[in-house]
């Protein structure tokens, strides 16, 4: 469980942020729990476990002697490294001041009237989204670069790669999309050697996902899709299939 923190002096806007937090890890299932909201940066320190890894919701603007935000967040930072800052600030920009402190911030809430709270729930979102991310082993996921946007897939729901007619381009197909991609089917065979076998110089397809295979018609089926079979590529199978079909 990953133990999220809130310090502000605001009642209300303390009160806005658990509220739409909780209500968020309820809904989502999340994995997390609010186990401090406080108006002062001592009591939310006494309640700090170090090295948990936690989520810390802070007021830029607290008044409380010497503590301030960034304050607090360097104490955070010295007790949990690897924990995750998000700043709650009536300026638009203080990504200078966090620079300063050397802080790492991962967001900035500015408050507004009746959105304070649904930006807190949206930026938790975010950050349940990284912890995933970062947790997920780096051998199950492809990148791939579209444009100028790098994208993660899953292996697991990779059903086969397809020589694309755009010379050096390859497509990467799912069952719900298909995305293009400088690359080549060589190159991936060898890459993803094992996961993938060759059926035809122009498809390379998840072994995994093969479903049926028309041995008289020259086809694969993959995750309901169909892909062409080429002599060579019936070997391969076979070889794979230990020659039971």
């Amino acid at each position: 469980m990953i133990p999220i923190y809130l310090c502000d002096d605001e009642e209300t806007v303390r009160h806005q942020i658990q509220t739409a937090l909780e209500w968020k890890i309820f809904i989502e299932n999340y994995d997390m729990k609010v186990v401090c909201a406080a108006s002062a940066a001592r009591a939310l320190l006494e309640a700090v476990e170090d090295n948990r890894r936690g989520i810390y919701f802070l007021d830029v603007n607290l008044h409380d002697g010497m503590w301030d935000g960034f304050t607090l967040g360097q104490e955070l930072r010295r007790r949990d490294p690897h924990g995750t800052l998000v700043y709650i600030t009536s300026y638009g920009d203080l990504a200078w001041k966090t620079f300063q402190y050397h802080l790492e911030a991962f967001d900035y809430i500015v408050k507004k009237v009746d959105q304070t709270g649904a930006a807190a729930a949206r930026c938790l979102e975010a950050i349940h989204t990284r912890l995933l991310d970062e947790r997920r082993d780096p051998a199950e996921v492809f990148s791939l670069r579209t444009g100028d946007e790098i994208r993660y897939i899953l292996l697991s729901d990779i059903l086969f790669f397809e020589t694309a007619p755009k010379a050096h381009h390859v497509f990467l197909h799912t069952a719900d999309s298909r995305l293009d991609f400088v690359g080549s089917l060589n190159d991936l065979e060898t890459e993803l050697d094992g996961r993938f076998v060759r059926v035809h110089r122009a498809y390379l397809a998840a072994w995994d996902k093969i479903e049926a295979v028309d041995w008289k018609g020259n086809r694969v089926r993959v995750g309901n899709r169909e892909c062409l079979l080429s002599r060579a590529g019936k070997a391969e199978l076979k070889k794979k299939l230990g020659g039971s079909l």
